[in-house]
């Protein structure tokens, strides 16, 4: 604490704006759009004060454009991740003992230049590098970054206002101590705004960090590099390396300071981390915080009572947003039978109404390309199978096409069987599958919703009756983390909805809330007592 009890600026969330034809906006962004793509970038890695580059190299792509490159990035090898590992350590001391407050203006200030002159930038590098809509790149990169930075600030005052109390004679006080040693952040390529929270929330903390963004996100990752740079972010405290992923997480877990992880991704990768971190346990000087949100396979059930257009609003907008690759999309559906029928052509005329998947250049897009071609091949197999299986059947949607882009057609799969493979598998595409119960079943239904995933990240319920909106709130208490009532299972607002969830999911730590940054101090309480007992004898000896 400096020289005073500061107060630091009230989070407010990031206004979206509309990019309606005509703004400025909307022209700034295309512009920004059409300078990138007709450029080329080298993207080093940042290691301390140097930008490393290697004769190991790739190339980066869009993924609505895959024959077009952007430009390289460097790879690692073991010697460049443990030199990473040596700034952050080499940094943490200074970092740890600066003052609160500056560190909190570090990231208020990178908040600052998202909102204004790196906004169009973050923006249209999303839009090149995950092939998001200008929609979703301003909702993700833009105004979350932003929010997780201002909100991330606020609860860190927070914390740090949290004291015990004090009887006469004492005072005790806590201090909210960063881990001892660095934090490596694996983020991966679907949220720019993960990206940026995953080293930033845990380096605010007073953490140093070792960060390895997903190899698809490279791009829009650089101009994140970029802010905090801008922004004042001092070297060595956030160490940014591409390459093997095997490779770097072996090395860094293998090193005696690693503190803690900061994850989101598959839940296959992360559970095979938290068992190499328990097998090297014994190496390390503390025992590592490991937190992680992973897969999801979430769900919208519908009461009969729901209104039919407002359930296929919720399935087009959950389930086809982003080409589905989201971990909070909604991939699986129960629909009563008595509405069924007329919930499936709403979503079919929703579905129809869409031009192809194209280029988010194209503001009249609603849905573009699919990350790479191995989420375009697991996407293609699955439709395959289902336009062969006799227990399902197609909807609407069900093409693809990679000769230019990685494009799946948002396709609906209607299913007999309940435990059908793609109503149980994460498949992170725009791919969704709907099951109709019988109306009488609705209690059933919703035990058969809760048994079915070994997921519990997102959910919904659409009711216009409150008693069945309370019994399912009960039933489905432990089948996600985040919720919703009446609205589609994505969109969490950091500062409104903390979003994580259980089971195969996560830690369900919460990212946007105090309780994520407490996973990155390490609190000590001090007593200090003002008048010192000399006598060893209590009153109850006399």
């Amino acid at each position: 604490m400096g020289k005073g009890f500061f107060q630091v600026p009230a989070a407010i969330n990031e206004p979206i704006k509309s990019y309606a034809p005509g703004s400025s906006e909307r022209d700034e962004v295309l512009a920004q759009y059409k300078s990138y793509y007709n450029s080329m970038v080298d993207v080093p890695m940042y290691i301390g004060s140097n930008e490393v580059r290697t004769d190991n190299t790739k190339p980066m792509s869009p993924p609505h454009d895959h024959k077009h490159t952007l430009g390289t990035y460097h790879l690692a090898d073991k010697q460049h991740v443990e030199n990473a590992i040596s700034n952050c350590l080499g940094s943490r001391n200074a970092w740890a003992n600066l003052t609160w407050e500056q560190r909190a203006a570090i990231f208020l200030k990178a908040a600052e230049l998202i909102a204004g002159p790196y906004r169009a930038k973050i923006n249209a590098a999303t839009m090149l590098a995950q092939s998001k809509t200008i929609h979703q790149a301003e909702i993700d990169s833009a105004c979350e970054l932003i929010d997780f930075l201002r909100f991330n600030v606020e609860y860190m005052s927070q914390i740090y206002e949290e004291q015990p109390d004090s009887s006469e004679g004492i005072w005790n006080r806590v201090e909210y101590r960063p881990l001892e040693g660095f934090v490596y952040a694996i983020t991966p390529f679907n949220f720019t705004a993960i990206a940026g929270n995953l080293p930033a929330s845990a380096a605010m903390m007073g953490n140093v960090v070792v960060w390895k963004p997903s190899d698809s996100q490279i791009f829009s990752a650089k101009v994140i590099v970029d802010v905090f740079k801008e922004a004042g972010l001092p070297d060595g405290v956030i160490n940014v390396v591409y390459g093997d992923p095997v490779m770097i997480t072996e090395t860094i877990l293998a090193s005696p300071d690693f503190a803690g992880i900061h994850f989101t991704g598959s839940t296959h990768v992360f559970k095979e981390l938290w068992k190499q971190i328990g097998n090297n346990i014994h190496t390390y000087k503390t025992y590592p915080r490991i937190v992680g949100e992973t897969g999801g396979k979430d769900f919208i059930i519908a009461h009969p009572s729901a209104k039919p257009q407002q359930v296929a609003t919720a399935i087009t907008r959950g389930a086809f947003e982003f080409q589905g690759q989201k971990c909070s999309a909604a991939s699986r559906v129960y629909l009563p039978k008595s509405t069924a029928k007329e919930i499936l052509e709403l979503v079919k005329k929703d579905v129809l109404s869409f031009n192809k998947p194209g280029s988010p250049e194209d503001m009249s897009n609603f849905v573009t390309a699919v990350i790479h071609e191995g989420a375009f091949d697991k996407l293609a197999k699955y439709i395959d199978q289902a336009k062969k299986d006799d227990s399902t059947e197609i909807i609407v949607g069900g093409g693809y096409d990679k000769s230019k882009g990685y494009f799946i057609e948002p396709t609906v799969i209607l299913t007999t069987d309940p435990n059908y493979t793609t109503m149980e598998t994460e498949l992170f595409g725009p791919v969704v599958t709907i099951y109709a119960y019988e109306d009488q079943d609705w209690s059933k239904t919703l035990e058969l919703v809760d048994s079915t995933s070994e997921y519990a990240l997102t959910g919904a319920v659409i009711s216009q009756d409150r008693y069945a909106i309370d019994e399912a709130t009960k039933a489905l208490q432990n089948s996600a983390g985040n919720f919703y009532i009446n609205d589609k299972p994505t969109g969490a607002v950091v500062g409104q909805q903390p979003f994580g969830g259980a089971r195969a999911s996560g830690t369900n730590d919460k990212a946007g809330s105090a309780q994520n940054l407490l996973r990155w101090v390490s609190p000590r309480l001090i007593k200090e007592t003002f008048v010192t007992p000399e006598d060893y004898r209590y009153p109850f000896m006399g």
